[in-house]
């Protein structure tokens, strides 16, 4: 079932704990990569050798870099995420499957 913007609710991706680790990840690869990008925008000098192959290969290497550090060395944003959804999971499913109240007398 969709909502009014077509987007499912697809709670069963928070399903688990292994889930959530490997967004919370993928985050803060996302993150760290778009920092990346950032910073080499910012260029304080003209580069030596520039082409758009070597713009190229530095996104690439850009971006393995950026999983490489979201993997041992953690900005720790990717584990506040992690936190966050699991909390918004817990209420999500209390919303769901809201507990079953006593008859009226």
């Amino acid at each position: 079932m969709t909502g009014v913007n077509g987007i499912g609710p697809r709670l069963d991706r928070l399903a688990t704990a292994d889930n959530l680790q490997k967004a919370g990840r993928q985050f803060e690869a996302v993150f760290t990569g778009m920092m990346l990008k950032s910073m080499r925008q910012a260029k304080l000098a003209e580069p030596l050798f520039d082409s758009k192959a070597v713009d190229t290969f530095r996104e690439m290497q850009d971006a393995r870099l950026a999983e490489t550090m979201a993997e041992h060395q953690p900005m720790g944003i990717g584990k506040a995420m992690t936190e966050f959804l699991a909390r918004g999971r817990s209420t999500l499913q209390a919303d769901v499957n809201p507990p079953a109240s006593d008859p009226p007398a």
